[in-house]
């Protein structure tokens, strides 16, 4: 093997065709004989381009709907034989077999054809075969065999030919190599996940997972850390698919918490009102509805000033200047919401470090999925907590029943909570977050932090009583005592919304009757690890 390998002939056979003419002219131009299939075939012939059709080389035309074109030895020897073996070379001899020295494909549309909703018999007939299987023989054989299986290596295909009088050099050849196989893998990834949800199978044996990058990170949660930030080929509304119209890239942080707070807002219907949430280290500061956006961000401020500097905004409708105007009073790292105004986008321009990502909607909180996580040696892989409380599944166990006001704050905290990282426990009040505690180790230091946020908060807004007297109360998971329910009472909290569930409920409910508060169980658990 030498470092350098020369392209003399090229096999096209491509399921997306863009850029097929251009790269086939500047082959072409550079003296690279060009062999393709079908439509490719056809494509590069219209456009003038001399071609030569594989079924000319194999000796057999396409049959079985396509089905079978490249599997043959006449293309698979032409990209598999080692051109300084005597053995290989004598083969392709005898056999008449030409060698390949650059393969181009791209693959059916597989997962295309599953996100449209195609069928199941639609699928199975997207599943490319003769593609993956050039790609591994040709990426197997990069010590003479060039593969590119993406448009976007076009040009650097070409500007190495350029550099290297037609010649691709081994490091060249080995990244291209690297790519195809990640690509195999990811399109066998799509079609095992697709094949196991349509077979209803919850725990497959074997489960694989792919993305594509989507950017380099300058460092993860920390400046040690090296990192990147990968999509995984889903359309979900969210940070992976949203414009970014100005400032900085985000960091592995960055795209963390937004994600958490866009997740967050699309609790709340936009055609019930504005919503806004602000997150800080994944964790809410403050949301809040509002008869506007401008009200529904002011309110979540309130709830937490301190935490909110240096935080993400995410909105359930679309930016306005006079929000714009608002948010840019203090620090942001990220505004990110389903569209903004020209006039809104001008209000941010000034600010050349605020990021402002804007998306076609609002995720779906109801559609399923799954979400991962890795731990030493392993994934643990779960459904998306796609749970919904709706005031019917709501039961009232305590002598006193919350009002309609309080029961729409009760379901409101609840909808944060789930948001909250465990041990989570929400104050709310007139539809905005007056307290959160989170991610402590038991719920009474949880209640308390919360109660505590809401007096500081009283101080800076220059209030006789904190607002978290006559609060509703969220707890992500039952009371396994009722002291986290004192403390809640202790605040001034008027009424509870919990799952239930533990051993000592009924002295949770006592408690509660004793302390003159309102009670209701959900009956789910919302934990947040």
């Amino acid at each position: 093997m030498t470092d350098l390998s020369p392209i003399r002939r090229a096999l096209l056979s491509v399921s997306d065709k863009t850029g097929l003419i251009e790269l086939g002219q500047a082959l072409s131009d550079r003296g690279v004989e060009l062999l393709s299939t079908g439509g490719s075939a056809k494509a590069l012939r219209d456009a003038g381009l001399e071609v030569r059709d594989v079924a000319d080389v194999t000796g057999y035309p396409e049959m079985m709907d396509g089905r079978v074109k490249t599997l043959h030895p006449a293309v698979h020897g032409g990209l598999l034989a080692l051109r300084d073996k005597d053995a290989h070379v004598a083969a392709m001899d005898e056999h008449n077999i030409g060698a390949i020295d650059l393969l181009v494909v791209n693959l059916y549309p597989f997962e295309e054809t599953v996100a449209k909703g195609g069928d199941y018999e639609d699928c199975i007939e997207n599943i490319d075969i003769g593609g993956p299987a050039m790609i591994r023989a040709a990426a197997k054989n990069h010590a003479f065999v060039s593969v590119v299986v993406d448009v976007e290596d076009y040009a650097g295909l070409l500007s190495e030919l350029d550099a290297n009088d037609g010649q691709t050099t081994y490091t060249f050849r080995q990244k291209l190599a690297q790519t195809a196989y990640a690509r195999t893998g990811a399109y066998d990834a799509a079609v095992s996940t697709w094949m196991a949800d349509a077979l209803g199978e919850v725990a497959p044996r074997r489960r694989a997972f792919a993305g594509t990058l989507s950017q380099t990170l300058r460092y993860g949660e920390n400046p040690h850390q090296t990192a990147a930030f990968y999509t995984d080929g889903t359309e979900r509304a969210g940070v992976a698919t949203a414009k970014q119209h100005q400032g900085k890239e985000l960091s592995y942080n960055n795209i963390n918490d937004t994600d958490a707070a866009f997740e967050l807002v699309a609790e709340f219907d936009p055609t019930d009102g504005a919503a806004c949430a602000i997150i800080k280290h994944a964790n809410p500061c403050g949301v809040a509805l509002g008869g506007s956006l401008i009200e529904a961000y002011k309110s979540a401020f309130d709830c937490d000033r301190t935490s909110a500097f240096g935080g993400i905004v995410s909105l359930n409708q679309p930016l306005d200047e006079e929000t714009a105007n608002e948010i840019v009073g203090i620090f942001t790292e990220v505004v990110i919401a389903p569209g903004a105004s020209d006039a809104a986008r001008a209000v941010f321009a000034s600010k050349k470090n605020l990021r402002l990502l804007t998306t076609d909607g609002l995720p779906d909180n109801r559609a399923g999925g799954l979400t991962y996580r890795q731990v030493a040696g392993g994934m643990l892989v779960q459904d998306k907590d796609v749970g919904f409380v709706g005031m019917d599944d709501l039961k009232v166990v305590t002598k006193l029943v919350p009002t309609d006001d309080q029961m729409r704050d009760l379901l409101f905290a609840w909808k944060v909570g789930k948001h909250v990282k465990s041990n989570a426990i929400v104050y709310v009040k007139d539809g905005a977050t007056v307290g959160v505690g989170a991610g402590q180790m038991n719920r009474l230091d949880s209640a308390l932090i919360a109660a505590k946020k809401a007096e500081r908060m009283a101080e800076v807004l220059g209030l006789e009583t904190p607002l978290s007297v006559g609060s509703a109360v969220a707890s992500d998971a039952f009371f396994p005592f009722a002291d986290g329910l004192m403390e809640a009472a202790a605040a001034g909290a008027s009424c509870v919304i919990q799952p239930g569930g533990s051993m000592r409920d009924d002295e949770v409910i006592a408690a509660a009757d004793e302390a003159g508060l309102a009670m209701v169980f959900t009956g789910m658990r919302n934990f947040r690890h």
